[in-house]
């Protein structure tokens, strides 16, 4: 994107469409100008301009809750912005992830458990078997995606689907488990298969 391609408006502002860049959930929509774009590149933090208060404004500058920059795109008429960005925290000032007041979570929800057993591998391990798992060790995760992985081959030999597919989710989450503890997610793995498709 480059912002002397852009077409701001008589105002001089352009609409910036913000969306989660983990889950693709659009978040809200607000306006930037000139200067709240730099601001925005050279802090890594979104800012807008409001236009009700007539000034700069960060996301999250009084409740916390900020939009970690990861990537600008420019519509094909370089008239309008989509802003891929972690949020911290729910965005709309209504309490709510989004301003449409939808939940923002990954349609997919493999993604979406991940996430979960991220938050999980914090808990206390008595409470936890994410955490306690986690909390044995590295080797101890590893043996328990071996020992799915066998359970699941010996399923498989037998025409049972409700075994089959117990023992087939068992490993995915174990799989998971490991992915996270090794500090990896299934974006790493997914990069890797779409390298080999290539």
């Amino acid at each position: 994107m480059e912002i002397e391609a852009l077409k701001f408006d008589e105002k001089g502002l352009i609409p910036a469409i913000v969306q989660d860049s983990k889950t693709g959930v659009v978040l809200m929509q607000a306006f930037m100008n000139r200067t709240s774009l730099e601001r925005t590149l050279a802090s890594g933090k979104v800012c807008f301009f409001s236009r009700s208060r007539q000034r700069l404004w960060t996301k999250g500058e009084e409740s916390g809750h900020f939009l970690y920059l990861k990537e600008i795109l420019s519509d094909c008429d370089n008239d309008s912005l989509l802003i891929k960005a972690d949020p911290i925290g729910t965005v709309c000032h209504t309490g709510k992830d989004t301003c449409w007041g939808e939940i923002n979570q990954n349609p997919d929800f493999l993604f979406y458990l991940q996430e979960y057993l991220k938050k999980r591998k914090n808990d206390s391990p008595e409470e936890s078997y994410t955490a306690r798992l986690i909390s044995r060790g590295i080797n101890k995760v590893a043996q328990k995606v071996g020992e799915e992985a066998v359970e699941l081959v010996i399923e498989a030999k037998d025409n049972n689907e409700i075994l089959f597919l117990n023992e087939a989710a068992d490993l995915m989450y174990h799989y998971l488990v490991l992915l996270i503890a090794k500090g990896y997610g299934l974006e790493e793995v997914i990069e890797v298969l779409r390298e080999r498709h290539k």
